[in-house]
């Protein structure tokens, strides 16, 4: 079969094609069943590869159906006259919306979209008062700022975001961590002064959706068995915790999601935890231990 694809050059030797001998538009097709990563790693290829891997019609099919609604929240001079594979390229970045509290990202691998909302853009019960709540500076939060909780006996975290989500099924966890770290020295050390009462009695997670979706589940915040998956206790790690999952039609133009987190029995104080963020994401995408641990909840 090979041999009816060869030809004879001038000097009578035999030619047979190779990589640069495919049309482009047939590298284009081929292109759009490959993810982000896989698309520029081809492109160094050839000429043919790479021109394919800058076409429009490959990168817009990786930007979601919303692309354009993320790009008009940044000013219109960071996106003009940009060809679809730097508007994916832009769009990977964090933009942040919501007075610089809440950001939509996509995901490098699938386009996905990924949203946060800080603890900045929530309602904490005693924020205000420093003898219960600190805002604390740390460089392990995407907005370099986290709440720190003292002590306190009605623990109360009320957010929620309105957004034209894509349509697909997502998942809401809390970013939550044990103890206050800090570097010293060069090292990352916790402190758990301020750390009791978590092991008492769970924390309640709750979502629901404009469209009347609901989910809750329970956390005890510091159990001290080993995590099976991963390898490590809670204490001196970020922790995603899943609230719950919702689901998005493509019929749905905006979807409003509500979540909380409450611990108000108040026969016992708790304290010595951060909250750093909400995350909501596509369920299917892989969880990466950068992002923390993901632990499911008790239904």
């Amino acid at each position: 079969m090979g041999a009816l694809l060869s030809t004879v050059g001038t000097n009578g030797a035999t030619i047979v094609p190779g990589l640069g001998d495919i049309p482009e538009g047939c590298v284009a097709c081929v292109l759009l069943y490959l993810t982000p990563p896989e698309i520029c790693n081809l492109a160094r290829l050839n000429r043919a590869f790479r021109s394919a891997a800058s076409a429009d019609s490959v990168w817009e099919a990786k930007l979601p159906s919303n692309y354009q609604y993320l790009l008009d929240l940044m000013p219109p001079d960071r996106y003009q006259n940009l060809s679809k594979k730097y508007i994916f390229a832009l769009l990977s970045r964090p933009v942040p919306f919501g007075d610089g509290n809440k950001e939509v990202w996509l995901d490098r691998i699938t386009g996905k979209v990924c949203v946060s909302i800080s603890a900045k853009a929530m309602a904490i019960t005693g924020i205000d008062d420093r003898r219960y709540w600190n805002w604390i500076p740390t460089e392990e939060s995407r907005v370099h700022t986290v709440a720190y909780l003292q002590q306190i006996w009605w623990f109360e975290v009320d957010g929620d975001v309105k957004f034209p989500f894509p349509a697909d099924v997502y998942t809401v966890c809390f970013r939550l961590h044990m103890g206050r770290s800090s570097r010293r020295l060069g090292r990352r050390v916790c402190n758990y002064e301020h750390t009791h009462g978590w092991d008492i009695k769970p924390v309640k997670f709750e979502l629901s959706t404009s469209d009347g979706q609901q989910a809750s589940s329970e956390h005890c915040l510091d159990e001290t068995e080993r995590d099976d998956a991963y390898g490590n206790h809670k204490r001196g790690c970020w922790v995603n915790y899943k609230v719950g999952e919702f689901v998005v039609s493509g019929t749905d133009p905006t979807t409003e999601v509500r979540f909380s987190m409450k611990q108000i029995d108040c026969t016992h104080s708790k304290g010595g935890l951060c909250v750093d963020s909400v995350f909501i994401i596509p369920s299917h995408l892989k969880e990466r231990k950068r992002k923390g641990i993901l632990k499911q909840p008790r239904i």
